[in-house]
């Protein structure tokens, strides 16, 4: 955390320190008072600058276009469509789906992130932290998803582990750079010592976790990392390696709208459950609960 003394909080917000006492005094700026010193987060400090942007009278912020995008999931797929939201998708990886609603561009973001260091770091909540223009998003869960290996059925190659993978040269096709089964990848990569480069990498990346399942459908690799669900649908084997959580960043504003309200009310029925259970590797227990939110 990068803390400002007050010297340095009142030179970034451009105000003289009397006035920054005065702001202290009614409680009115985030700050903290260690040892007799008052300190202020300057992550907080953009929170509280962007929290209290004035817009003139009949100009608002730019409708973003009704598209959730960041990962691609086939239950999520499955229920915006189902449920009558009227939302599109566009399935082009957590981080570029979160660059893209950061820009303003679309209405809502799926994420699975991965952080490379800690495997029990919560990289979606972190994600929300870490990015001060997100001050009015929160961070709805979806689903717990189970991530493994997709191979060949019954899995020739006795595959277990990205260790497995480096050791017996296997043909592995990979995702973009951002999506979050290429951040899995590379976490599982790092935390195991093993170096992208030892891998018998094929090209072209696959966009998505059915195109990793039809790359080793086809004979053209040998395995790939993508969820259960992924695998059930190809007819290929598995082998598990983690659970991790797969949510939704998106305007506390656009929540309370008829697209994703429909939506929301679609998360808690029988029909979701039904759903993720006949297709495999899912938890929806805690569906349209709210995660995070500032």
């Amino acid at each position: 955390m990068d803390l400002l003394t007050t010297e340095e909080a009142a030179g970034y917000l451009r105000l003289k320190e009397r006035k920054l006492y005065e702001l202290v005094a009614q409680g009115a700026i985030p700050c903290t008072k260690v040892t007799g010193r008052w300190l202020f987060p300057k992550e907080e400090l953009d929170r509280w600058l962007m929290g209290s942007f004035v817009r003139p009278p009949g100009v608002a912020p730019a409708e973003p276009m009704p598209i959730v995008g960041g990962s691609h999931d086939p239950l999520l797929e499955w229920a915006l469509r189902e449920s009558g939201s009227g939302l599109a998708t566009l399935p082009e990886g957590s981080e570029a789906g979160l660059a893209r609603f950061l820009q303003g561009g679309i209405v809502a973001a799926a994420i699975h992130l991965h952080a490379l260091e800690d495997g029990a770091r919560d990289a979606n909540v972190a994600a929300m932290h870490d990015h001060t223009s997100l001050y009015d998003a929160v961070l709805i869960a979806f689903a717990r998803r189970e991530q493994g290996i997709v191979v060949a059925a019954g899995n020739p190659l006795a595959l277990a582990s990205v260790a497995d993978v480096a050791a017996k040269r296997a043909r592995i096709a990979v995702r973009p750079h951002g999506a979050g089964a290429q951040l899995l990848l590379l976490a599982l990569l790092h935390r195991a010592g093993i170096a992208f480069e030892r891998l018998a990498v094929v090209h072209p990346t696959c966009p998505t976790g059915p195109d990793v399942a039809q790359a080793i459908r086809a004979g053209r690799a040998d395995c790939g990392i993508a969820t259960r669900s992924v695998a059930n649908a190809a007819g290929l084997g598995f082998a598990p390696l983690i659970w991790e959580s797969f949510d939704l960043v998106l305007r506390q504003r656009d929540y309370f709208r008829p697209p994703l309200q429909k939506f929301a009310e679609f998360l808690r029925t029988a029909g979701l459950a039904a759903r993720a259970a006949e297709l495999g590797g899912y938890d929806v227990a805690q569906a349209g609960k709210i995660r995070f939110a500032p």
